[in-house]
């Protein structure tokens, strides 16, 4: 009878221990607060035409691009539409070391521009859609480094004249795995404009879309507002249509837009070409990232 009471005594014991793991571990359950799990590619690319998106670069990424835009599409066959000649080039690096914060520079042949940029994700947007939105921010400069005019006159008196700064905000959200939309809210800053009574600030609203129609392609849209005055001469607001194909680590972007420039204070404020009787130009973006991270060794 002892021995009996021993064992019941020893299985209460065993039990009771057993219990307390199961409850803490249940009330530890509980506590545990949901790990953030993050919504990727809202945009393939941190460019769409030629407007910045939400995404940076991964960490430790480099990303060598290409940007290049044609001469107008409506002088026909004669000039294969456009693809004969009055082309503009960007070449650019980008880098990003911890998928938050990145940079660039690059160069582009209209103007003879040299710009460099600073990007910053603020807030990115997870699955659970406690965070609803991704927010980025940007800020460029640009210097010009064009000589004197034909006929000698020099219009840049100062450095400072050459420069010019664009600064946005970028607020985007993916909706599903097809559709991704995002607001930009942008000024642009000049120095130096070209006429006496021209102000120095532009105000830019833009809508950037993308419609993913299959696994590795895409449908995208872009359009900038421009919300003041700031010439007496005649510029359009920026729209372009492209088509992006994912070929490994290279994304190809195809479009067609009316802005000739490649960078922000081109395109923004001296777009000087309407889609109206075709006045466009076919463009193309080319994207290669190269991860720097490198591998660990096998044990």
């Amino acid at each position: 009878m002892r021995k009996i009471k021993l064992s019941l005594a020893f299985l209460i014991a065993v039990l009771n221990v057993f219990c307390q793991e199961k409850a803490e571990d249940l009330l530890n359950f509980v506590n545990e607060k949901p790990k953030k799990e993050f919504t990727t590619a809202t945009f393939k690319t941190t460019r769409l035409v030629n407007f910045h998106t939400v995404e940076v670069l991964g960490k430790r990424s480099l990303d060598f691009r290409i940007s290049h835009r044609f001469g107008d599409f409506n002088t026909g066959p004669y000039n294969a539409w456009g693809t004969d000649g009055g082309a503009n080039i960007r070449l650019s690096l980008e880098y990003c070391h911890d998928g938050r914060f990145m940079f660039g520079i690059g160069r582009t042949s209209t103007n003879k521009i040299v710009d460099g940029f600073l990007k910053l994700r603020l807030l990115r947007q997870t699955t659970n859609n406690s965070v609803p939105v991704s927010i980025t921010l940007f800020s460029g400069i640009y210097q010009t480094f064009e000589r004197a005019n034909i006929d000698g006159i020099n219009k840049y008196q100062a450095d400072a004249d050459r420069l010019s700064y664009c600064h946005q905000i970028m607020i985007g959200r993916k909706f599903n795995s097809r559709f991704s939309i995002q607001l930009t809210g942008a000024m642009v800053h000049f120095n130096l404009v070209e006429n006496i009574s021209d102000k120095n600030d532009c105000y830019i609203v833009g809508v950037v879309t993308r419609f993913k129609f299959a696994k590795r392609q895409a449908i995208t849209l872009e359009y900038g507002y421009r919300i003041n005055q700031y010439s007496t001469d005649k510029y359009y607001d920026s729209f372009g249509i492209g088509y992006d194909l994912e070929t490994g680590g290279h994304v190809f972007q195809l479009h067609l837009t009316n802005s000739f420039g490649l960078t922000e204070n081109q395109y923004l404020m001296y777009t000087n070409k309407t889609w109206q009787n075709w006045g466009v130009r076919l463009g193309f973006n080319i994207s290669r990232v190269f991860s720097l991270q490198g591998h660990k060794p096998k044990e």
